[in-house]
């Protein structure tokens, strides 16, 4: 489910489900959060590099784990979902540089691993959508990364439609910070990582907590888990979910 390996300083982490789009499930959430534990511990390494195998970087959410999550409790769904925000949180509060090379579509909860990237880069042929709403669902656990990233004014355009967008979209809103042609994509993310090497150690890991301390957010886990836990009990949020893993228009579609 999950490659893991240092090379040179450098700790290179892909999600390794390309049969279903490297889209995580319970099992992948715990694999990533204990990885970046581990990292954090290892003082050799000094920069990750998250990435997806085969031609996407993640999906989102797991068929087969949406299935189980269907007929979950409140209670349930929110210890769920508090694992799932404890993924986005440990990498985004991980103290050194995480580089996100985007290799392919970035959608739904894979915008989250997006979102606590420090520096993001893709290629001209990625696509991304906060597509949660497709399923009566929303983007809750996910949306104090992705707000801190967009901002409240594309927060407001992309969540509520669902529409998926391009890579140059992605940039313009500040989803990332680098565009490049696809045959260029491995050789520019080498460029990315030298280029973060440049910087002392010390003052990589400061200049994070720099940016973490000036900002001082309040805690917002509870706040989200809930309103994802409620959306997914709700007879909307139960017939979209019904509805894609039926293989069918939710009954809001043909209206």
């Amino acid at each position: 489910m999950l490659i893991s390996e240092i090379k040179n300083h450098v700790a290179y982490i892909t999600l390794n489900r390309s049969e279903i789009h490297n889209a995580f499930n319970d099992e992948l959430i715990e694999k990533i959060t204990q990885t970046f534990i581990d990292l954090e511990k290892n003082e050799s390494v000094r920069l990750v590099v998250l990435s997806g195998a085969g031609k996407s970087f993640c999906a989102g959410a797991d068929l087969n784990w949406m299935k189980s999550m269907k007929d979950y409790s409140m209670e349930e769904n929110k210890k769920d979902s508090i694992k799932l925000y404890t993924m986005f949180s440990t990498i985004n509060h991980f103290s050194k540089p995480v580089i996100g090379k985007v290799n392919g579509h970035a959608l739904g909860g894979g915008l989250g691993l997006v979102s606590v990237c420090d520096y993001v880069l893709t290629h001209e042929k990625a696509k991304f959508g906060f597509t949660e709403v497709k399923l009566g669902l929303i983007p809750a656990v996910i949306s104090p990364f992705c707000i801190r990233k967009i901002g409240e004014t594309h927060a407001r355009a992309w969540f509520m439609s669902g529409e998926l967008f391009n890579a140059s979209k992605a940039m313009q809103i500040g989803l990332v910070h680098e565009v490049c042609e696809l045959e260029n994509f491995e050789k520019r993310s080498q460029e990315v990582v030298e280029l973060f090497l440049k910087a002392g150690p010390k003052a990589a890991v400061s200049a994070k907590e720099l940016i973490e301390n000036v900002i001082n957010l309040e805690d917002e886990m509870d706040y989200v888990c809930d309103a994802i836990a409620k959306q997914r009990v709700s007879s909307e949020g139960q017939e979209g979910m019904s509805a894609l893993l039926e293989k069918r228009n939710a009954n809001w579609m043909d209206k």
